[in-house]
């Protein structure tokens, strides 16, 4: 499922990524958390080099931190020892096994005739009440960006109606401006839903 391009520009850029990842935590994670009851158990999607990932562990949460690209998961655990491990987005089989499901930045390279399936098997491994997480760069349709990596560039209507599809209930969403690692300015779409209980 991921495609190829997009997976071997992160398994090459590993180094950028260690480098630039000296900031702190993304700037929606602690108020995300801060919705949990102590030592929730959260699935990390996409955990790259573990940023957030170090967050949520210093603030006492029970994480299962995965990546789909080999390098990340090295680095991740180099750095921060959180014993991130190998999955990617369609090979997530859970149960109602997590309280929340936390995806920065990553479910936007999931190609757009694939993300519904994807939304279902999040929806399915959130317990009832469960919350989940997600950034996307907006769009008007699937593409590519400056450094090649394939994106999903939905506009806000289209993606608020695959997570309603999906069963989820939509509890918070802010549309801020951020430029890509390609240098380009848009618009993001954080949105934060929830399974009803």
């Amino acid at each position: 499922m991921i495609d190829p391009a997009t997976f071997e520009f992160y398994q090459k850029r590993v180094p950028f990524y260690t480098s630039s990842a000296g900031c702190g935590p993304s700037r929606h994670l602690d108020a995300f958390l801060d919705r949990l009851k102590p030592g929730a158990c959260i699935l990390e999607l996409g955990c790259g080099t573990g940023r957030d990932s170090a967050r949520m562990i210093e603030r006492g949460f029970d994480l299962d931190a995965t990546d789909g690209i080999p390098a990340m998961l090295v680095k991740a655990n180099e750095r921060h020892n959180i014993g991130a491990r190998l999955m990617r987005f369609d090979e997530l089989s859970a149960e109602q096994a997590y309280d929340a499901i936390w995806a920065h930045a990553c479910l936007l390279h999931c190609p757009r005739a694939e993300l519904p399936g994807v939304l279902n098997r999040i929806q399915t491994a959130l317990r009832p009440g469960g919350f989940h997480y997600a950034s996307y760069k907006l769009g008007d349709g699937e593409g590519r960006d400056l450094l090649g990596r394939l994106h999903n560039f939905p506009t806000a209507d289209w993606l608020r109606a695959r997570y309603q599809e999906a069963g989820f209930d939509i509890f918070n969403e802010d549309v801020f401006a951020g430029k890509g690692t390609d240098g380009t300015m848009r618009d993001w779409l954080a949105i934060t839903v929830r399974r009803p209980d």
